[in-house]
């Protein structure tokens, strides 16, 4: 008994602490047995809200990628429904995105959907990976400069993108600049109906956008039960303009639509009916007839298996972070729930994914209660993929576009540079590069560049911290020259700092008066500093100089010493500082420093000041 008596007493607790980290990582477990008819109500209307969003934006979304169009109702629904059994919060609405869409294309153009499918596995393994072993911490080298940088060039080439869909045009491309380039060449074949439909689209949609902003009160400063009703009324109105512009012009171009006849606009043509079939994603293809293996697939995404997983979840925990209302967000929860969302959905065809901003915005002001409205969201895709695909059909290009340019033209942060330039003008230096980059050389090499660029701005202090170096006198009357590094010290500062102090010592202490090091900022150091440090006194003793070390850390002490083979000069308070330099001044000979000893303040304990010998 005796010999499983232990085992048996820790075994509750093991399977208690593993019950909690399964609720954690499955939230749905911990909310659904209290989900009540209120909620019920709340989220069907918010999901059904959300649903009417994303059905018109997943159809444009998937053209954007250059995908059939079902491909963005396939990545819709299935996002929807995993965040509602892995999701942490309530708002968030998972599926294709804009953002996401430019990126998937990039490895679409002159390939196939097989490639977008396993490059949606692939950010699902990573994400999962990055959950397993709680690498978001990478996601903070992005800095908010570069980010904006980068969505603001998104959202510029997503929008000219878009052009050919506006004004019915035909033509193939593959960049930015070669898109650019391509508008204006054929810029003389456009095609009045579409244009007009299409530049229509975008005023009645910015015009509905603002609707929702409309107030209005009564006598008493307040609104009226009808007042209420109507701006309930307009701001439903507002939200659903995406799927309204959808529908007014599906109508209008099935009314003028002849059989036999060039259609009044381009249409998207035939959407596939029915859900996907639920098969394992694609471990290879075939192009123009020739089979491509995984590791050629794979080698052909390239950067994109790292950066699209990185970007996407970079999106979902900064709107987890905007609908958090003061809560902390569980950064690794939000990895391995979107991991789990893009694995799965690549068995039914999807697309990467993430959150949306705009839709989990509309599923906020619609009321949702729980995670359960991304469930009715996903059961509307569904039924309209069984049901209203034929009606698909109908949908003109143009109207998608006039989605999609209306959407993206709110994602250019042009607004932030002002404060940016007022607060930081270094931090733009990142964010126009990265913008520029990402326009001239493509996203994925240049929000990289933009990334490197940032952190050199962070290495470059560590490399050249400022110096502040000025005359002090002491009580007595001394004069020694004080210098104040601003930074740790490590390996590419160390040069820097020995030169610049060796010359303040020979120009400003005229090769003679004692140079105190205050060490208050110095929070590290590495072995090469210290190195550089024992280059430094040994300049001083050649000089005959006396160099002392004021306030060192004694972490930053112990590294010093462990290198240095002369006695390194410190004190840890004013009066032994002051005490230390008369008794150099009074000695006279600064050779001899091994000579002076003193005894420190009882806050030492009685160890001896200089000759602080390693025994």
């Amino acid at each position: 008994m005796s010999e499983y008596s232990g085992e048996a007493k820790y075994r509750p607790k093991r399977y208690q602490s593993i019950g909690k980290l399964f609720k954690k990582r499955v939230p749905i477990i911990s909310w659904l047995p209290k989900y009540d008819a209120d909620q019920a109500v709340s989220d069907l209307i918010a999901g059904v809200t959300v649903g009417l969003t994303v059905m018109p934006q997943g159809l444009a979304y998937a053209t954007l990628a250059g995908l059939e169009p079902q491909y963005g109702l396939y990545s819709a629904f299935a996002g929807c429904i995993v965040y509602t059994v892995f999701g942490s919060c309530k708002d968030i609405t998972i599926g294709p995105t804009a953002l996401m869409s430019l990126m998937t294309y990039q490895q679409v153009v002159n390939k196939n959907a097989d490639y977008a499918v396993l490059l949606c596995f692939l950010s699902g393994i990573l994400q999962f990976i990055m959950g397993s072993l709680k690498l978001g911490v990478l996601i903070d080298f992005i800095s908010i400069p570069v980010t904006v940088g980068f969505t603001s060039a998104t959202s510029v080439i997503i929008a000219v993108s878009q052009l050919k869909g506006l004004l019915g045009l035909k033509f193939e491309s593959s960049t930015f600049l070669d898109c650019l380039l391509k508008v204006y060449q054929n810029i003389g074949n456009y095609r009045l109906n579409d244009t007009i439909l299409g530049v229509t689209s975008i005023i009645i949609l910015l015009m509905l956008r603002k609707v929702k902003d409309i107030k209005l009160v009564g006598p008493n400063g307040k609104p009226s039960n009808k007042q209420r009703t109507i701006m309930k009324g307009l701001w439903l109105l507002s939200i659903s303009r995406n799927a309204l512009i959808v529908v007014a012009c599906s109508i209008i171009s099935y009314w003028c639509y002849r059989p036999n006849s060039e259609p009044y606009v381009i249409l998207i043509g035939k959407v596939r009916s029915g859900l996907p079939p639920l098969k394992f994603p694609p471990f290879g293809t075939e192009l123009n007839g020739t089979p491509v293996s995984f590791i050629n697939m794979c080698w052909d995404l390239g950067s994109s298996i790292i950066l699209v997983p990185v970007i996407a979840v970079l999106g979902n925990v900064a709107i987890a972070k905007a609908f958090a209302s003061g809560n902390s967000v569980d950064a690794t929860q939000e990895l391995y729930c979107l991991g789990v969302c893009n694995l799965l959905g690549s068995f039914v065809s999807s697309m990467p994914v993430t959150g949306s901003f705009s839709r989990s915005a509309v599923n906020h002001a619609s009321g949702v209660r729980t995670p359960m409205g991304g469930m009715y969201t996903g059961i509307l895709i569904i039924l309209s993929l069984s049901l209203l695909t034929p009606y698909f059909y109908f949908i003109p290009k143009a109207a998608l576009a006039a989605v999609i340019i209306s959407a993206v033209i709110f994602m250019i942060e042009y607004e932030i540079v002002k404060p940016m330039w007022k607060s930081s003008r270094k931090d733009l230096i990142p964010t126009f590069a990265t913008f520029i980059l990402c326009l001239g050389i493509g996203v994925e090499l240049g929000i990289l560049v933009g990334v490197a660029i940032n952190i050199m701005l962070l290495l470059i202090p560590s490399a050249r911290p400022f110096l502040h170096i000025e005359m002090k006198k002491l009580r007595t009357g001394l004069d020694y020259l004080l210098v104040t590094p601003e930074n740790s010290l490590y390996f590419p500062a160390v040069d820097f700092m020995r030169a610049k102090t060796d010359r303040a010592a020979v120009k400003m202490g005229q090769s003679k008066l004692p140079v105190v090091v205050d060490c208050k900022h110095i929070l590290d150091a590495d072995f090469t500093a210290a190195k550089g440090i024992a280059g430094l006194i040994m300049d001083f003793k050649r000089r005959k100089q006396p160099l002392c070390f004021y306030n060192p850390r004694k972490s930053v002490l112990a590294v010093l010493q462990g290198v240095c083979v002369d006695e390194i000069v410190h004190c840890f308070t004013y009066d032994e500082l002051e005490q230390t330099l008369n008794d150099i001044n009074f000695s006279g000979n600064s050779a001899e420093l091994k000579d002076i000893v003193h005894t420190t303040s009882q806050q030492s304990h009685e160890t001896p000041l200089l000759n602080r010998r390693q025994h």
